[in-house]
């Protein structure tokens, strides 16, 4: 797959992940991020061109230059493109995975508990269709299926 742009992979029912969604997307000024739900056919498709379980819910999943990020290291390359100052927590990422990734584990354990789930994916209002993935977006932003 050739990509020019980087693919934010969510929990489409978590609610807590559609706020980080619609956060990014609010923040994401520079235009370097789509968005797809996990849940969804055309993310799953893309997905199994890398090693990632079909069923994977537990993490956003980032897919930049080509490789796949997890947890707190996907969440802070995140961090590092957006407006404002998210991008001073990318030093971060030189603290190790095993210290890091415990605390976002926390957290999405217990996502659904504290934050709640939807019963359907989140749908794009007609402003953000331009930043969630779909055929039509894939082939507008030169990104290719099946290399």
């Amino acid at each position: 797959m050739t990509q020019a742009k980087s693919i934010i992979f969510f929990d489409g029912v978590c609610n807590l992940c559609n706020a980080s969604i619609d956060f990014v997307i609010q923040r994401d000024t520079k235009d370097h991020f789509l968005v797809g739900a996990l849940q969804e056919d055309l993310s799953k498709e893309i997905l199994s061109q890398y090693d990632v379980r079909e069923d994977y819910l537990d993490s956003l999943v980032l897919l930049e230059k080509g490789k796949i990020h997890y947890k707190s290291t996907a969440a802070l390359k995140i961090a590092r493109q957006l407006s404002g100052l998210w991008p001073l927590l990318y030093p971060l990422i030189f603290i190790p995975k095993i210290l890091r990734d415990p605390i976002y584990n926390w957290i999405g354990s217990n996502r659904y508990r504290w934050f709640g789930k939807k019963s359907t994916c989140r749908l794009p209002t007609a402003a953000e269709k331009s930043k969630f993935l779909s055929e039509e977006i894939l082939i507008q932003t030169g990104i290719k299926l099946h290399s």
